[in-house]
């Protein structure tokens, strides 16, 4: 279903309308005109045309100081902030994992979704039902650094990111377009919250200087970087996603463009690579560094690859990109083959370990996704299928990596143990 039958079934919904528009907002604007023209006499649509061309008339009403939503922000800001110096207070006193310092962040930035969007009251019991769950269990595993525990510390995060996609997407979780409206999120997320932490680390390093020669043989540093800078850290990532919720046009417009710029150069860097290694005659097989790297390789083309796609429009036709886009995906299969090659000769000539598993596991989940999308690909570019059936490849196997890193943070560290 594309944008403008999207919004012709929301029309006895104004509710259904907002959302559409929060999620796409771009695509709605796009969609809007043919769907209005299509439905004259709806009162709804003639609202929301008002209310469109009012914001494109009056742009600077946008950024009205202290809104609603930049008040619940600031205010979950301060609390991310506080919650997440304390929980390094007990990481630093080894009573708890340090990588719990990410319940710090994660269910404010859940919390300012939801108040935001207001989904329904089943995706609010699930997401207070995972992060829970995720809280509980994790605290209950001992504090130690055995490879099973690693693993739990090291899939956490992708369990908590997948979550918060849920608390993003609310309602819409199922949609290919809210999907896609969250992959777009932390893209540009990614993009203001590196360009305020280089200012912050900017103002750190004049701070401390100027402290150095005002109080001599102070340790400020050490104060510094344990409160000021983890508060703001914290705090940062509630900001961060302020603004690029209220559509910060700068990050929106750079996020497609660092994609479509750095995809022919990790194409080649990744083909210098190979070459360079098969004339260098490293194994595979018997470096294991060699097997870390693939595998960094791999999720550096997934992630573009992912980027590279979220801006596309239903009806759009083919560009050079695309081509360039397979050639990067059959690179990376093969990669992703000669990965799975290695770690199945480890696994039966070394035996089972943690790491070997997850590193499988890891490798399979990868290769069957970007299959997926290389399939899709070739549709597309036989003109048998539009981008969205691209976007639904990259979209709807998202839960596979939450389902995974679940699986390994909770049972690893009884199986293991």
């Amino acid at each position: 279903m594309d944008m403008k039958e999207k919004i012709q079934s929301c029309l006895e919904d104004p509710h259904g309308l907002e959302i559409l528009f929060r999620q796409e907002p771009d695509a709605f604007r796009r969609a809007f005109p043919e769907a209005h023209a299509q439905a004259p006499e709806s009162i709804i649509l003639a609202v929301w045309q008002e209310r469109l061309n009012d914001q494109d008339a009056q742009p600077e009403a946008k950024s009205t100081w202290l809104t609603g939503n930049l008040r619940l922000a600031l205010l979950l800001a301060i609390c991310a902030g506080l919650c997440t110096r304390v929980l390094l207070y007990f990481a630093i006193e080894q009573d708890i994992a340090p990588v719990n310092v990410l319940f710090g962040v994660v269910p404010f930035l859940a919390a300012y979704f939801v108040m935001t969007q207001k989904p329904h009251k089943k995706v609010l019991v699930t997401l207070t039902g995972l992060l829970g769950t995720a809280l509980i269990y994790f605290n209950l595993l001992p504090v130690e650094q055995s490879d099973s525990i690693v693993m739990a510390y090291l899939h956490l995060p992708v369990f908590l990111w997948v979550v918060l996609g849920l608390a993003y997407t609310g309602n819409g979780h199922r949609q290919t377009e809210a999907r896609l409206a969250y992959i777009r999120f932390n893209g540009e997320f990614a993009i203001v919250y590196a360009t305020f932490a280089i200012s912050g680390m900017i103002l750190t390093a004049l701070t401390l200087m100027l402290f150095e020669i005002a109080l001599p043989g102070q340790d400020v540093a050490k104060f510094y970087m344990e409160n000021v800078v983890v508060f703001g850290a914290a705090a940062l990532s509630l900001i961060a996603a302020y603004l690029v919720a209220t559509q910060l046009k700068l990050a929106r417009s750079m996020a497609p463009w660092i994609a479509r710029i750095f995809s022919p150069l990790v194409f080649l860097t990744l083909l210098a690579y190979l070459v360079a290694l098969v004339l260098a005659g490293r194994n595979p097989f018997l470096d294991r560094d060699f097997l870390i790297a693939f595998n960094g390789i791999l999720l550096v083309v997934l992630a573009i690859t992912i980027f590279s796609l979220t801006e596309r429009a239903d009806g759009e036709k083919r560009r050079p990109g695309d081509f360039l886009n397979v050639a990067l995906i059959s690179l990376a299969l093969i990669i992703d083959i000669v990965a799975l090659a290695s770690i199945v000769f480890r696994l039966s000539s070394y035996g089972l370990t943690p790491n070997r598993i997850v590193v499988l596991g890891v490798n399979l989940l990868i290769g069957g996704h970007l299959s997926w999308i290389l399939l899709a690909y070739g549709r597309f570019l036989r003109q048998k299928a539009a981008p969205l059936a691209i976007q639904r490849a990259v979209t709807h196997y998202l839960p596979a990596y939450g389902a995974w890193a679940a699986f390994v943070f909770l049972s690893f560290p009884w199986i293991f143990r």
